[in-house]
């Protein structure tokens, strides 16, 4: 019997990272679902025949069983554990919110990459980065999560380069306005009212499940084909700032 491609999947709680934890299932994957909240991440596994493992992206221990529970070879990271925390102007910047976001956005790829990376060349995978839009434009109110998703941007396409004898692809997914479990809600600390401003008027933003089929896309090409940033917004988003919202 032919074991299953392995594919670890951060922040696989909710939102996009659950919906491609599916995704990746559908597709023949034994993924591995990390998450720090792990009723959420074990009800997932039992759902798709995969295995969790409680991991806060930020701790060095609990990403060194993640590394230990994914084995030897592992044919796709998707680093998606991130977040946004708070809509001030930089003048008002709540700067341990920044810390957090810098953590988790950044130090966690970095950390869940560097670990997992011996894996992944064994099995010539695939890293795949949730980015942002945020990571390619400024906006009001976004300097926190912008300057941790620029440096998003930077990480990936430094480790493309020094990674570029190696049999590895490296991929970012930056996507617009997602309309997913939980995001808006905790930039906004719980308040529903401001989360729901943010899709007001739009009638179709993406959802988590059109993030999770373009990683399983990209994860999916030829093995010589790497796909080196794909953006992707809902067409009711011409730009970072240009949406079309219905009265």
């Amino acid at each position: 019997m032919t074991s299953r491609p392995v594919a670890v999947v951060t922040g696989a709680s909710s939102g996009i990272g659950a919906a491609t934890a599916r995704h990746l299932a559908e597709a023949g994957y034994e993924v591995v679902c990390a998450a720090r909240r792990l009723d959420r991440i074990e009800a997932l596994a039992k759902e798709i025949g995969g295995r969790a493992v409680q991991c806060d992206v930020t701790s060095a221990d609990d990403v060194a069983a993640l590394t230990a529970a994914a084995g030897a070879e592992v044919d796709l990271l998707v680093n998606n554990a991130g977040g946004a925390f708070g809509f001030e102007p930089v003048a008002d910047a709540d700067l341990d919110a920044w810390r957090r976001m810098y953590e988790v956005n950044v130090i966690g790829v970095a950390a869940v990459t560097k670990s997992l990376l011996p894996a992944l060349i064994a099995a010539r995978g695939t890293i795949v980065v949730m980015g942002s839009t945020a990571g390619q434009v400024a906006y009001e109110g976004g300097g926190g999560y912008v300057a941790a998703k620029h440096a998003v941007k930077a990480v990936v396409d430094t480790l493309r380069l020094e990674l570029y004898d190696q049999p590895v692809r490296v991929c970012e997914i930056a996507p617009g306005m997602v309309k997913s479990e939980g995001f808006a809600l905790t930039r906004f600390e719980g308040d529903e009212a401001k989360a729901e401003a943010v899709y007001a008027g739009v009638a179709e933003p993406l959802t988590s499940d059109d993030i999770a089929e373009i990683v399983t896309w990209v994860a999916s090409r030829p093995p010589h084909v790497n796909i080196d940033r794909l953006t992707v917004r809902p067409r009711a988003q011409a730009a970072q700032h240009k949406v079309f919202r219905k009265n």
